[in-house]
């Protein structure tokens, strides 16, 4: 029977958490907040521009999902020639460091997409508001953002 790296298979599977979960969040708020944009349009389409801005907003998650998930992947070895070698203790440091981005980013994601469909309809019947809209979408960044920081904070503390 053949010698299963555990520890390697950990971290992979700590680094597609990463990616994936904020990617799902990710997709799943920008594309809510198209769809809110899509309507906008048709009755505004001066504003195209602050509804472009809102509905890019959610899309940022899968973007920390997927530097978290780089960096776990090179920080394990599992971007280099050859096979990687990770200790077990090590691969599960890895899968729990992705936890926060993984389910953080999803959450956040979905809400900052839900928060962006408000405030597209909010531009739509105040066209000078689109500043603020903006900016409560961009406060539930501020999760998504901590959660980031947290999983590479813990990633680097590995090893």
């Amino acid at each position: 029977m053949e010698n299963i790296e555990w520890g390697t298979i950990l971290a992979t599977l700590g680094a597609a958490l990463a990616a994936l979960m904020a990617g799902i969040g990710s997709a799943i708020g920008v594309g809510l907040a198209g769809q809110a944009s899509a309507g906008a349009v048709s009755e505004d389409p001066d504003h195209f521009g602050s509804f472009l801005v809102l509905q890019l907003l959610p899309g940022t998650q899968g973007i920390y999902g997927l530097l978290v998930a780089f960096v776990i992947a090179n920080a394990a070895g599992l971007l280099t020639a050859g096979s990687a070698s990770v200790a077990v203790s090590d691969g599960w440091r890895y899968l729990f460091a992705s936890l926060p981005i993984a389910f953080g980013g999803l959450v956040s994601a979905i809400y900052q997409g839900k928060c962006a469909c408000s405030g597209i309809q909010l531009t739509v019947k105040r066209s000078d508001q689109s500043g603020k809209a903006i900016v409560m979408a961009i406060m539930v960044e501020t999760y998504a953002v901590l959660a980031l920081l947290i999983s590479l904070l813990l990633t680097i503390g590995v090893g």
